[in-house]
């Protein structure tokens, strides 16, 4: 596994210092990425290989991909895209910034990253390209439009660049996640206090709802598991001689994926209603 060279983004927490993790105790050689250069600090402490890369920065990208191909002989066996957060508000709240920014890390630095990552493995001839999208890049849920958005879209660049690199040896896997632990929650408080009016929006009420849940102390719904669930579908979609295009985490994402087939459409509008209320 140490011939297999892993760059992963968003590893100060959660999903990705816990992938970040179990690859390493794999024998993968673990390139641990964070925006925060104490981030970075703290990852280089704790053992990994190490490099700042915010990927809202195009700069930035291509230091910390230099870097290690520079350390691996231009070589890379896989890209973990874990980089993202969540800015919850009602989509009329949404300043046109706020919703640029969301895509600038959820999607836009996703596949700017991505892309300086292809020809590296169409050089070698195979590479595993593994995205972190979402329950919520299939079922949208209201108040939370901006990352909808942005993992909808995610899915749909990842199934157009799956057929577009049909038979070069690169595999891409989508997975997609329903409640995990993390610091999602909080991440995603701080950037609706911050960016969101909530005093003078139409939704206040039910903005208050929603404080109440992304500020609840532990799981705040049911069903939610540890990072290490993520972690084994990571696994898989790297060691599978045929990893599969979507792996859904947590029981909400296996509910929602086949309720979305069978149900009309204001059917399953009423299923997310209730779920994400």
């Amino acid at each position: 596994m140490s011939e297999k060279p892993i760059l992963v983004t968003g590893c100060s927490s959660g999903i990705g210092l816990c992938v970040a993790d179990g690859l390493k105790q794999r024998g993968y050689r673990v390139f641990a990425t964070a925006r925060n250069p104490d981030d970075v600090d703290r990852l280089t402490a704790n053992g990994h290989e190490a490099l700042q890369l915010d990927i809202r920065d195009s700069k930035s990208i291509n230091q910390a991909v230099d870097e290690i191909l520079l350390r691996t002989e231009n070589r890379l066996y896989a890209l973990f895209n874990n980089a993202g957060y969540g800015q919850p508000g009602a989509v009329e709240d949404l300043p046109g910034n706020i919703l640029r920014e969301q895509f600038e890390t959820n999607f836009f630095g996703t596949f700017d990253l991505t892309n300086r990552i292809i020809p590296v493995m169409r050089k070698q001839g195979h590479g595993r390209l593994i995205f972190n999208s979402s329950v919520l890049g299939f079922a949208a849920m209201r108040y939370r439009g901006a990352y909808n958005a942005s993992k909808f879209a995610m899915e749909g660049l990842c199934d157009t660049l799956r057929m577009e690199l049909e038979n070069t040896g690169i595999h891409i896997s989508i997975i997609e996640p329903g409640p995990i632990t993390s610091r999602f929650r909080s991440n995603a408080m701080a950037a609706f206090m911050k960016n969101i009016d909530r005093q003078n929006s139409h939704h206040k009420e039910i903005y208050a709802v929603m404080e109440a849940r992304l500020t609840k102390k532990g799981p705040a719904v049911l069903f939610t598991q540890g990072p290490e669930a993520v972690l084994n579908k990571v696994i898989h979609s790297l060691e599978s001689d045929r990893p599969r295009v979507r792996y859904y985490v947590t029981f909400p994402t296996y509910l929602f994926a086949f309720l979305r087939h069978i149900l009309p459409y204001r059917a399953m509008d009423w299923v997310l209603k209730k779920a994400g209320a």
